[in-house]
């Protein structure tokens, strides 16, 4: 198991989110003398008989003032058994999609559901941009229970409308804990006033679940960055004839000997060499970053892609893909947009808006457009092949992003179907939302 943890907190206005991610904070020891002197100064200030941990994460000088986090505050922490990186994402819905920012690379969601409010639009909003970011575990903590007498039966209602939820979104691996963030029940350690709870604290499970994917049952991809010629090849004999290919390993191993395929070309090739800043690799795998020579020497530039020769990914220009729409302005068929898939951008149009998600039946409903926070399906023409993957196979492959080609904004983030529905909506008033 990996040492390194991601995870994003997520849920509605007022779930505690920010005050769970203290609370880990200052039970885990990870909290200096000084900030905690200064969140007490400040809560006394506020008239408060304790320290509002909150104020740990809520930096932004807005949300303190509003008692709201605007913007995904990320932080590390450590215990004895491993490292963890958290993005404490907003609950507002019209920050919506820096939750997508912040969940788009966790292993795990800690999702805050109020347990006097039970499952609220914003969570459902939530566990579906959970299901559609596929990220792999998914934790319901149930705040708040100190203020119910730490009674069990809202847990379990909580457990109730959660259950058919995750079902309609196909879910798993989702775990339901209850916790007090404010109190400290059930948050680093098991805690005595929920004697009718037999499962693990909320830090215990966090040290527990597995990270990510193993690079080894993924086929592997580098995209291309940069071709490297050293400067000094002029004056250094042994490097006149270097070239390297550059990048980040975004899934599986390579090594000497592997037989690769640069795409969008084509050609095949044999990996000779696998070199980094610190010297030679006799292997590599996601998410290093490398330098491979190549036994061929073949015309590679930015954007290009070296990949397993024996499952390479099919070069397209016709994308069917599910937006999660970030912009203030509306998205409509016809727009023209630049897409980023990895190290590749190409001009891309919005042929068609097959459809937007309801939160509540969880289906497709017609759409003439995507408005902010909107989830829908399109089909994106592309002035240039791109290589990519349905995203449940890959995260790394399936996952794009559209920008604005005069301002440079990120627009939308997306995520390539395995399917294609390019008539779903001709006779239908609805479709299936198929996650």
């Amino acid at each position: 198991m990996s040492t390194l943890l991601r995870l994003a907190t997520a849920g509605s206005v007022d779930d505690g989110k920010s005050t769970l991610v203290g609370r880990l904070l200052h039970d885990t020891k990870n909290v200096l003398v000084d900030q905690m002197a200064a969140v007490e100064r400040v809560s006394a200030e506020r008239g408060l008989t304790a320290a509002d941990l909150a104020l740990l994460t809520d930096g932004l000088r807005a949300e303190r003032e509003q008692g709201i986090t605007i913007d995904v505050a990320y932080r590390y922490f450590a215990t004895e058994k491993r490292n963890f990186i958290l993005a404490d994402c907003p609950g507002h819905v019209q920050y919506t999609r820096n939750t997508v920012t912040g969940s788009s690379t966790a292993d795990v969601i800690v999702l805050l559901v109020d347990a006097r409010k039970g499952v609220l639009e914003q969570t459902r909003r939530h566990l579906a941009v959970a299901a559609l970011l596929r990220v792999p575990h998914v934790v319901v903590a149930v705040n708040k229970i100190d203020l119910l007498d730490y009674e069990s039966a809202p847990f379990a209602e909580v457990e109730r409308q959660l259950e058919q939820l995750i079902t309609e979104l196909k879910l798993t691996n989702v775990h339901t804990i209850p916790v007090s963030a404010l109190a400290g029940d059930n948050i680093a350690t098991r805690s005595a006033r929920t004697p009718w709870y037999s499962g693990p604290a909320l830090l215990e499970l966090l040290e527990s679940l597995p990270s990510g994917e193993d690079p080894a049952l993924e086929n592997f991809r580098l995209p291309v960055q940069l071709v490297l010629r050293p400067q000094e090849a002029a004056v250094s004999p042994e490097l006149v004839e270097y070239r390297g290919y550059a990048g980040q390993i975004s899934a599986g191993v390579v090594r000497p000997g592997d037989e690769v395929v640069v795409l969008p070309n084509g050609h095949r090739t044999t990996v000779v060499g696998i070199d980094t800043a610190d010297g030679e690799l006799s292997e590599a795998f996601a998410p290093q970053s490398v330098t491979l020579r190549l036994a061929d020497d073949i015309d590679i530039a930015r954007g290009d892609m070296i990949a397993a020769a024996a499952h390479a990914p099919e070069p397209t220009q016709d994308l069917d893909a599910m937006l999660c729409w970030l912009a203030e302005e509306q998205l409509h068929p016809e727009a023209r947009v630049l897409l980023k898939h990895t190290s590749r951008t190409v001009q891309a149009k919005i042929e068609r808006i097959h459809g937007r998600l309801d939160l509540e039946s969880l289906r497709d409903r017609p759409a003439d457009y995507l408005s902010l926070n909107d989830i829908g399906r399109v089909r994106i023409k592309l002035a240039r092949p791109v290589l990519a993957e349905p995203y449940e196979l890959s995260r790394h492959g399936g996952a794009f992003l559209l920008v604005d080609a005069l301002s440079g904004k990120t627009l939308a983030a997306g995520m390539v179907s395995s399917d294609v529905h390019p008539d779903a909506l001709a006779d239908a008033p609805t479709i299936e939302w198929e996650i």
